[in-house]
């Protein structure tokens, strides 16, 4: 991340020719500066499905016994 204050007149330059060219919808692309952008998921769909079907068993678990108790 760049946190200096101000920019050269080339860097001010560069940054307003990005912010007004509009995007590209049509043909996207991740930026090189992400990479993780360019990997797929590999199965992360899977475990969130699984956490969140674990929270609601835990949950329902939690809910009967308060009730039944």
């Amino acid at each position: 991340m760049d946190t200096r204050e101000s920019k050269t007149p080339e860097e001010k330059k560069a940054h307003l020719t990005e912010e007004r060219l509009p995007e590209d919808f049509a043909h996207p692309e991740p930026d090189a500066e992400q990479p993780e952008a360019k990997r797929s998921p590999k199965g992360v769909h899977w475990l969130v499905l699984g956490v969140a079907i674990l929270a609601g068993i835990f949950l329902i678990t939690l809910l009967v016994s308060r009730l039944g108790g």
